[in-house]
């Protein structure tokens, strides 16, 4: 079963997220404001009762911006390999259009009320595993209604095993002998694997770190210093400072209190 769920985004401040790869298939509705996505030869944009769908592992500079006196606001759910590849196998998904790069859409209200019934409840009661893959499920059948699909993405490499582990929990202590221990290999044969992918150890867990701090500024209302804290940094200067290298924005910008639940998106909107 699935354990992302939707999440509610908002930004009271126009800002720009800086190369950003986008780690699972995502649907974005815009209930307010514009968001605008760019990429070498490639721009789109979506405004109020419009969204986008976004293709696993491609890589984006992300525009959320406010209009007026209005805050940007966006319903985001991101979907995992596993439903995806489950709804591809199902006759539903036959005759729609597979989504390659990004593509702009318009939302209608059934398809805006398939989204919010993937939000976690406003009375914090949970909601089953089963129940949540349901009306996953549900979404996924809608946008192939509307003739658009999410292709199953490819098989995982090591350093996507990798982020998928370390993602799980961003805090802890991880090292080439607790991952090796975790996928049943040997220390030296997941070096040989992280290496020929031209990339270490410190540099995923990092990135998992900062892409986790950035769901976590957009969709919670925890401080600064708690996302620092929750993804692995004691000092907050340094979880700054880092922060805006990476996604060229200050984490107290892209930070915004939520005026509802809409906590734990599996991705970034």
């Amino acid at each position: 079963m699935e354990s992302q769920h939707g999440a509610r985004i908002v930004a009271t401040q126009r800002y720009r997220i800086r190369t950003l790869t986008v780690r699972g298939d995502l649907f974005v509705a815009v209930l307010k404001g514009r968001k605008t996505l760019q990429a070498a030869h490639h721009i789109l944009s979506a405004g109020r009762q419009e969204g986008v769908l976004i293709a696993q592992g491609t890589q984006w500079d992300v525009i959320n911006a406010p209009e007026g006196a209005h805050p940007y606001e966006a319903l985001a759910l991101s979907f995992g390999d596993d439903i995806v590849r489950e709804f591809s196998a199902s006759p539903a998904s036959d005759s729609s259009a597979r989504i390659k790069a990004a593509l702009a859409v318009t939302v209608d209200g059934e398809l805006l009320e398939a989204m919010q019934r993937t939000l976690p409840p406003a009375s914090g009661k949970r909601v089953s595993a089963a129940l949540l893959h349901h009306r996953i499920m549900e979404v996924l059948i809608l946008l192939a209604e509307r003739s658009w699909r999410f292709e199953p993405g490819r098989a995982l490499s090591w350093p996507d095993k990798v982020r998928r582990l370390v993602a799980q929990r961003p805090h802890g202590d991880w090292s080439v002998a607790t991952l090796a221990d975790a996928f049943h290999v040997s220390e030296s044969t997941l070096r040989r694997r992280l290496e020929s992918s031209d990339t270490t150890l410190a540099a995923l867990v990092r990135e998992v770190r900062l892409e986790t701090a950035l769901s976590m500024l957009q969709t919670t209302d925890w401080s600064v210093g708690e996302v620092a804290r929750r993804c692995g940094w004691d000092s907050h200067s340094r979880f700054t400072a880092l922060f805006q290298q990476r996604w060229g924005v200050a984490p107290s910008v892209v930070r915004a209190r939520m005026k509802e639940n809409g906590q734990g998106l599996t991705g970034t909107g």
